[in-house]
């Protein structure tokens, strides 16, 4: 009987490329919630601003209290696990 020989064969295995993509993804909204804490408020689009259902008058967003910016998720989930750090020490 013949013995055969152990071969590397180079495959890519399709569950360590889609864990290394999803990895990246996540380092790489991280990195941009840290840096770009902010997004523009998807009711008002940014601008503060609140049409009154005729479209003549305005008043400010209540969602963004007439800011135009909301903290994104990922920088919300960040501060609460800095919080959870900062209350362990």
């Amino acid at each position: 009987m013949a013995t055969l020989a152990a071969t590397a064969t180079h495959t890519i295995n399709a569950a360590g490329f889609l864990f290394a993509a999803l990895t990246l993804a996540t380092l790489g909204y991280g990195l941009s919630c840290w840096l770009w804490p902010f997004g523009a408020c998807r009711r008002c689009h940014g601008s503060g601003k609140r049409r009154s259902p005729f479209g003549r008058s305005f008043g400010l967003c209540r969602r963004c209290d007439g800011d135009g910016r909301r903290l994104r998720i990922g920088r919300r989930i960040i501060n609460a696990l800095r919080e959870i750090h900062d209350k362990s020490n």
